[in-house]
């Protein structure tokens, strides 16, 4: 007979243990806790899967475009080039720098005189263009950084508030049995989980998208001083 009151004891408890069924019977605190998550969740995959094609195209074309440079001899049969890689930085930073010194070239002016004020002229323009288009490369990449500490804390509020409920509920049943405390403490630990699901993702693929992004702003910087130092010797002698 004890075994047999050892089942009927359990036998609620495993019934209200499943999964669905503690996301639909959840606390109005905790399902908006869960619903929360889902949203960090979705987005942060919506934004893993744009950036990681976008950045593979970024560095297709970027590889491209430097091929193309350093083939050709003519800035401008570069240009005309860049004007079809648009995705990459590079190709931006190029064709910010050929504008202005396009400008520079059509000016009459005496000799080289101001030869200094036209390298700075250029060196704004490569710079504001670097500027905008590392902004460009990070659009999107702080929400995942933000998931990635959020999430587990999110997560942990709705881990105590289920175990509140299952403190209450041991309060009202003035009973500490399992069929009382079971429902309470599966989804709290359910919150935790789905903290978990939604932050490790995220700041994995946080910390590998940055990397990806320092490579690119790295050869952002190394072509622009090429670049310039191109400019310098064959139309500021």
């Amino acid at each position: 007979m004890p075994f047999i009151t050892m089942n009927a004891l359990l036998a609620p408890a495993a019934q209200s243990l499943d999964v669905w069924d503690l996301l639909l019977d959840a606390s109005g605190v905790v399902m908006g806790v869960l619903v929360v998550l889902a949203f960090f969740s979705l987005v942060s995959w919506y934004i893993i899967a744009y950036k990681y094609f976008y950045l593979r195209r970024v560095t297709r074309e970027s590889k491209r475009f430097l091929e193309v440079f350093w083939k050709s001899k003519r800035l401008d049969a570069i240009y005309k080039s860049a004007q079809e890689l648009k995705r990459s930085p590079i190709s931006a930073v190029f064709k910010a720098g050929y504008v202005e010194l396009s400008k520079i070239k059509g000016d009459e002016r005496p000799e080289a005189a101001e030869w200094m004020s036209d390298m700075q002229s250029i060196e704004r323009a490569l710079a504001r263009t670097h500027t905008a288009e590392l902004t460009q490369l990070e659009s999107k990449i702080p929400f995942l950084a933000t998931t990635g500490s959020a999430g587990p804390f999110i997560g942990l509020f709705g881990t105590v508030w289920g175990i509140m409920n299952s403190f209450r509920n041991i309060g009202i049943e003035k009973s500490a049995s399992l069929a009382t405390v079971a429902p309470g403490i599966a989804e709290a630990l359910v919150a935790t989980a789905i903290g978990l699901v939604a932050a490790i993702p995220a700041v994995v693929a946080y910390n590998y998208f940055r990397r990806r992004i320092k490579v690119l702003a790295a050869e952002m910087d190394t072509f622009s001083n090429d670049f310039l130092n191109i400019i310098k010797r064959h139309f500021f002698k």
